[in-house]
């Protein structure tokens, strides 16, 4: 049973006053029902501002004195960033905020009037009915840590990106003017390949210096792993590049570019890196998370900035369901279709669990062995993908235990709770 769910429409009741209110960039429209879908009053139009605000708050509190309604609840899509600002600051101020999944709006549309026209003030009421039967959700509107966190691995995101923008950038300009040079150096980030395309060298000036001279340059910044049969590989690639021939000076101002801006978020995020473990380790049972063989910081920063305060869940699966995880099955009679994973959650959520989950499949004894379950059960074997789902799941569950009883991960005791491992060869 779903006591949640139950709850939720425990709420609604004769002393309810629902108003929903479609979010838009300038202007927000709110519409007013009872718990029997009624319309109270026409629509209220305001504006994404402090003075807008106010209005509404006054405009719910008059509805509600009117009516004799005291419990106000107020609902909303959470699409893009615009409804933050009004959320956070109905929350301030003690008034109930809830969010609606934009699935059901716009499912739920035509029922009222069998049309699928779209407007805001259909939607504003839409969304109010919506919530009537119950069907919303408590937003995670982080505060202090967590909110620092969010905004962190925000911020890390967009680094991330780019960075990987950059190494396109590079790749694109070196298959211009130096195709080769990466035959030579696998990596352009290296020390040694990064200062002599630093210091401008194209083919044309590896053909023009003798060896000793790139031996010592390259010397300046990698003393070891460059030897001079690297540079004599480098100079015989130089001799017969097809890179252009043309554009060299412009070019080499590209190159230095793509290098500067490269170092500069590297540093950025190094630092950001130590700042967010940091911010981390105020939130109780992080560390221990971070004691997990597998488990980085980063990681548990981006799972706190998604989840918020796990206090505020009475189960894992919760968070499982936040993150889009939950399973679904298509069945109709005889009919058993491929059972898969929903993916309406949180999806910053489930790629991060997703790419922690194969380390923990290698560096992981007790995962490994899991993992290796999952995979070779005589009974509904799982795929490498699958399984890493299955393992994303299981580390959702071990957070929720540790940070909700401050206790320590064991990877024994994880295999002997599992009985249909722990009586396995490989687990003795």
């Amino acid at each position: 049973m779903d006591f949640t769910q139950n709850k939720r429409i425990a709420q609604v009741n004769e002393q309810s006053l629902i108003i929903g209110v479609d979010v838009a960039k300038h202007k927000h429209v709110a519409r007013a029902i009872d718990d029997r879908g009624r319309d109270l009053v026409k629509r209220l139009v305001f504006t994404n501002s402090y003075q807008g605000f106010l209005a509404l708050i006054e405009w719910a509190k008059n509805l509600s004195e009117q009516h004799d309604r005291p419990n106000l609840l107020i609902g909303m899509e959470p699409t893009g960033h615009y409804w933050l600002n009004l959320a956070y600051y109905l929350k301030a101020r003690d008034i109930s905020v809830v969010v609606v999944n934009p699935m059901k709006v716009k499912r739920f549309k035509e029922m009222d009037d069998d049309s699928p026209t779209k407007n805001d003030t259909k939607d504003a009421k839409v969304i109010a009915q919506v919530m009537r039967d119950g069907r919303y959700h408590e937003p995670t509107l982080p505060e202090d840590v967590y909110a620092e966190l969010r905004e962190g691995m925000k911020l890390y995101d967009m680094i991330q990106e780019d960075i990987a923008s950059i190494k396109a950038q590079m790749h694109n300009a070196l298959d211009r003017y130096f195709p080769e040079f990466l035959t030579v150096f696998k990596d352009w980030t290296g020390k040694a390949a990064f200062h002599l395309l630093d210091k401008g060298y194209l083919p044309e000036d590896i053909r023009a210096a003798s060896e000793e001279t790139l031996l010592m340059e390259v010397k300046q910044a990698a003393t070891r792993a460059v030897g001079i049969k690297r540079i004599q590989a480098l100079k015989e690639v130089a001799e017969n590049s097809v890179g252009l021939q043309v554009g060299l000076q412009m070019g080499r101002q590209e190159i230095r570019y793509l290098l500067d801006q490269y170092q500069a978020l590297e540093e950025r995020l190094i630092a950001l890196e130590a700042q967010l473990k940091e911010l981390v380790l105020h939130i109780p049972g992080s560390e221990e998370m971070m004691a997990i063989k597998g488990v980085s910081a980063i990681t548990v920063a981006g799972f706190f900035a998604e989840v918020g305060d796990l206090s505020n869940y009475q189960d894992p699966r919760q968070i499982i369901k936040l993150a889009g995880l939950n399973l679904k099955l298509n069945q109709s009679g005889y009919f058993k279709g491929q059972t898969t994973i929903t993916k309406r959650g949180r999806k910053r959520l489930r790629n991060l669990l997703y790419q922690v989950a194969r380390p923990l499949s290698l560096h992981n004894d007790g995962f490994k062995q899991l993992h290796h379950y999952y995979r070779y059960r005589t009974t509904n074997p799982l795929s490498g993908k699958q399984s890493f789902i299955a393992l994303s799941r299981k580390l959702i569950k071990i957070f929720f235990l540790i940070g909700t009883r401050n206790c320590t991960f064991s990877e024994e005791q994880m295999i002997r709770d599992i009985p249909m491992i722990s009586d396995t060869p490989e687990a003795a």
